[in-house]
């Protein structure tokens, strides 16, 4: 099993938790980005850096993401092509994204966006915490016993 991260927006604090669950279990990961990133040291780590696109990145891992693979990602629309292809997507804040979840997340993402447009202001998400780390933690760690 491969772990894909979707490198633009990963978050600082979370890189130690994912190094050492690369490192303990052996997992070929792939970063990809469009801006030179770094989640650390090993041998099981490629860096994929994509040209400057809004969604680059994203489709890179969609496209070579296959059943049963792991993506990290914020990122709900790469979440839903990532769950179509029968393989799992774990949010930063340690949401564990499934065929039963995704679309009320989509659905949710899009209504937002779609507010947005109109030209309402809306409040982004809440600052990264202590609680999400944990979170994010727990459910990888959960996840990899399983597989």
């Amino acid at each position: 099993m491969r772990v894909f991260i979707d490198g633009d927006a990963f978050p600082n604090l979370l890189k130690p938790i994912v190094l050492r669950a690369i490192e303990k279990k052996s997992l070929e990961t792939i970063v990809v980005s469009n801006k030179k990133i770094f989640i650390g040291e090993s041998n099981l780590i490629t860096y994929h850096l994509v040209e400057q696109g809004a969604d680059a990145a994203d489709n890179l891992i969609a496209e070579m993401v296959v059943e049963g693979e792991l993506v990290i990602t914020a990122d709900i629309p790469l979440a839903d092509k990532v769950i179509a292809k029968k393989a799992h997507a774990i949010d930063h804040r340690g949401e564990l994204y499934s065929t039963e979840n995704i679309k009320q997340y989509l659905a949710m993402r899009n209504l937002m966006d779609e507010i947005r447009s109109m030209g309402e202001m809306t409040r982004g998400p809440a600052p990264f915490s202590k609680k999400d780390i944990h979170a994010f933690s727990n459910q990888l760690q959960k996840f990899l016993a399983k597989v």
